[in-house]
Formats: C-alpha cells, sequence, structure tokens
C-alpha cells in the first residue's frame, strides 16, 4: 500500500530568505510575511485537498508553516528530521557575495552544478537518500485514497523528488520554489517506473498579493487579521 498523493510544501520566508542568505540546517524562525505566507498557503491548499497526515521536518521555519495547515485540518503533526534541509556546513548564514569573495574556487563548483569540497556541506545524493527514504517510510502506512502533506525545504524538496521520480543524482532540473509553495505527486498504478509521476510544481497562491515576498498588500491586511491573530 501507498498513499496516493504526496504534496511536499517548502516553508514560508525567513529573515535569511530576504537577505538571500542560505539557512541549510541553521534554525532561523518565519519572520511575519513567512507568517502570513504560510497562512495564506494552507488555505488555498486545504481548499483543493484533504491531508490524512502533515510530516513537517524538525526545523522550526518548517515545523512553524506546518502548523497553520494542521490547525486548520484538525491534525497532529508529525515530525521527522529526515525531510530538514541540506546541510551547507561552513556556508550557512553567509551570502552569494560572501562565497565568491572568501570561497570563489569552491563557489564556481557549486555554481556550475557540482559538489564543493572542504566546506563540510553535504551532497545532493546523500540528501536524496535520507529525505526519500523517510518520505517512502510515511507513504507505505496510508492506503490509494489518502494524501500525505510533507513541509520541508526547497533544496530537499528538489532532491526528494528528484529521486522519487527516478532521476539521477547529478539532475539539475528543477527551478527554485517559492516560499510556502508545494509540489504535488501522485501515485503510478501498476508496475510502470517511475513509482510517481507529477502534476505540479511550485504550485501555490502567487496571486495573494501583488508581491509575494513582500507580504499581503492593504487589499488583504484586515483579512489576514481576522482569519489568525498570531
Amino acid at each position: 500500500m501507498t498513499a496516493g498523493r504526496l504534496i511536499l510544501v517548502r516553508h514560508g520566508r525567513t529573515a535569511y530568505n530576504s537577505q538571500a542568505r542560505l539557512q541549510g540546517q541553521v534554525d532561523i524562525p518565519l519572520d511575519e510575511v513567512g507568517r502570513w505566507q504560510a497562512r495564506t498557503a494552507a488555505a488555498l491548499l486545504l481548499a483543493r485537498h484533504e491531508p490524512t497526515v502533515v510530516v513537517t521536518s524538525d526545523l522550526s521555519r518548517a515545523h512553524e508553516t506546518a502548523s497553520f495547515l494542521g490547525r486548520a485540518a484538525g491534525l497532529d503533526l508529525v515530525v521527522d528530521p529526515r525531510v530538514r534541509e541540506r546541510g551547507f556546513g561552513v556556508w550557512e548564514g553567509l551570502t552569494g557575495e560572501d562565497l565568491r569573495r572568501d570561497w570563489p574556487e569552491e563557489f564556481a563548483v557549486w555554481r556550475a552544478g557540482g559538489q564543493p569540497q572542504g566546506v563540510g556541506a553535504e551532497t545532493r545524493a546523500e540528501v536524496a537518500a535520507r529525505t526519500s527514504e523517510g518520505i517512502a517510510e510515511h507513504v507505505a502506512a496510508l492506503g490509494p485514497d489518502d494524501t500525505l502533506v510533507v513541509v520541508s525545504h526547497g533544496s530537499a524538496i528538489s532532491s526528494a523528488v528528484g529521486a522519487l521520480l527516478g532521476m539521477p543524482e547529478d539532475w539539475h532540473g528543477f527551478s527554485g520554489m517559492l516560499n510556502a509553495h508545494w509540489t504535488e505527486l501522485i501515485a503510478t498504478r501498476g508496475d510502470i517506473a517511475p513509482s510517481w509521476r507529477m502534476v505540479g510544481y511550485n504550485l501555490g497562491p502567487t496571486d495573494a498579493s501583488s508581491d509575494w515576498n513582500a507580504g499581503p498588500d492593504s487589499s488583504h491586511d484586515a483579512d489576514s487579521e481576522t482569519r489568525d491573530p498570531d
């Protein structure tokens, strides 16, 4: 048995996101815009789907994002560290400008899709293995009419989806996911590979504001306050 539908949600915005800093496994909370994004995304997702189980990364930005969804759906959250973000070692907290200045050779390798040496970062293969293993365990506990929602992180999600779709570990065909957006997969029926098929990528409420990363515009301010005072 396996869940019939899998939805992987990226967390809402953080201060590091707004500053274009590499987050990795630093435990950065959502900022005010991120909480609005998470609340808005949860409402739209629940208008389209009925989650059976909500699994979240143990990092607070994902857990808080998941809490809006879990609370609205009446579900307790399942915390699984295997779906936390890729670790970037000593690069965590740095900007692209920092990396270009202080790690020019390693940064060039990374930008070219390679694995930088000497920075302590997890490889894409390592991230794909742990995230897909965790997800496979959770979907296996559900049935074909069930929907599993996993709230995770940008790099972790792209690595997991690549593994679930049978892509090679050095494949870089996914663009970066927006905050509080999601990827939707459905289980393949029969003996056809891969075992999952993509329905949509980077789905979400991008029309909820004139600028999603700037937060709600004036027409949404009062609305968001009455929905959830936080």
